[in-house]
């Protein structure tokens, strides 16, 4: 078991859920870096809410270790408790000092902010022999050894033949962690998903190694989801991926088995471009109420006891900065599911929004009784 360290996304607490599904002794260390152990070294290209992973290192081991030719390339990320730009570039600095002594050429990644940007860890990269970005919390230093892939989710996202903006976009990254929070599943386990609008959450399931299986209320939601596998067969070389999408009422389908986990985004209700009012909110919660709990009802003796099940569902921004939500948790542990709890949150905490956003996304993580 080794340790390591992730840099947390937009949404730190949502990232930190999404690590202690998939991981052991998960704990922040820093408002943005949280430590864990795996048996194997992690693949940041599966975790939607984590930006970079880390090692801990001892500086003068690694100076040591580095290749005995070469010029080398530095940046500093400082997540030191109040540290700067100007903190970080003169750490930088200090390391470079010690390495020219060493008789090595070393070109210093300037700092805009305390703490490298993706992008610039990217385009610089910074995770190779050579090619270094140091990490530093207080007395403790890390070598990356990986950054989130930026230009696939842009692909992944913008590129599929069939979108649909008015039935809204689900981030590829936020799929990605609706999955992970089923914990780790065995490669091959088939994940449902019966809301699979223009399938995203199908596409990275498939990435990841796992059978998609999609439903949706809507025919045309089907066609975008299997034009949208059909792409991704070609585009990531998976000729062999089976396609398996159906039109069908999440609340009365009755789904071929096995599923083996589920992932999903419900229903949000109507698109909105303000704070609703209270009748419309009123309107809006009954109606999408009434949707997840007839899923879950309909999919309560369908599924195995133990089953994962993660659903966004919706919450709705109030005058006061609020979100509204659902607030069905009662009534689904009423259907035979066990709400799941986090060591480091709490599930105020799982609510996924940009500053601002109406309509927000609250997870909820079930496990069939």
């Amino acid at each position: 078991m080794k340790k390591y360290v992730a840099v947390l996304g937009r949404q730190p607490l949502i990232s930190v859920a999404e690590l202690e599904s998939l991981f052991k002794n998960v704990r922040k260390i820093a408002p943005e870096l949280a430590e864990f152990e795996a048996d194997e070294r992690p693949d940041v290209r599966r975790l939607g809410g984590t930006l970079k992973i880390a090692e801990e290192v001892k500086l003068s081991d690694l100076w040591s270790d580095l290749p005995a030719e070469g010029k080398i390339t530095l940046g500093v990320s400082d997540f030191s408790r109040g540290a700067s730009a100007f903190m970080a570039q003169k750490e930088a600095l200090r390391m470079k000092r010690n390495l020219v002594k060493m008789g090595r050429s070393v070109r210093v990644v300037a700092n805009k902010t305390a703490v490298l940007s993706s992008a610039t860890s990217i385009h610089n990269h910074l995770f190779s022999a050579t090619k270094l970005e140091i990490l530093k919390n207080g007395g403790r230093y890390y070598r990356v050894i990986s950054v989130q892939d930026i230009e696939g989710y842009v692909e992944r996202d913008r590129k599929r033949p069939a979108r649909d903006a008015k039935v809204g976009m689900l981030p590829p990254k936020l799929a990605q962690i609706l999955i992970n929070l089923c914990g780790d599943l065995a490669k091959g386990s088939r994940l449902l998903d019966p809301f699979c609008g223009t399938g995203v959450v199908l596409q990275e399931a498939a990435l990841m190694g796992y059978v998609p299986y999609g439903t949706d209320l809507s025919e045309r939601m089907v066609q975008y989801s299997e034009r949208n596998l059909e792409w991704l067969a070609k585009t990531a070389g998976m000729p062999n991926l089976a396609i398996d999408v159906a039109e069908g009422d999440a609340q009365h389908f009755q789904w071929t088995a096995p599923i083996d986990a589920v992932a999903c985004e419900g229903y949000l209700g109507p698109p909105m471009s303000l704070p609703p009012a209270e009748i419309k909110l009123k309107q809006a919660k009954q109606e999408c109420g009434a949707i997840v709990l007839g899923f879950l009802k309909n999919l309560a003796g369908q599924i195995r006891e133990g089953t994962p099940v993660v659903m966004a569902v919706p919450a709705w921004l109030r005058p006061d900065g609020s979100y509204e939500r659902l607030n069905l948790l009662d009534e689904i542990s009423n259907l035979r599911y066990n709400v799941c709890s986090f060591k480091n949150l709490g599930q105020k905490d799982l609510l996924y929004h940009r500053e601002g956003q109406v309509v927000a996304r609250e997870i909820i993580v079930l496990r069939k009784k």
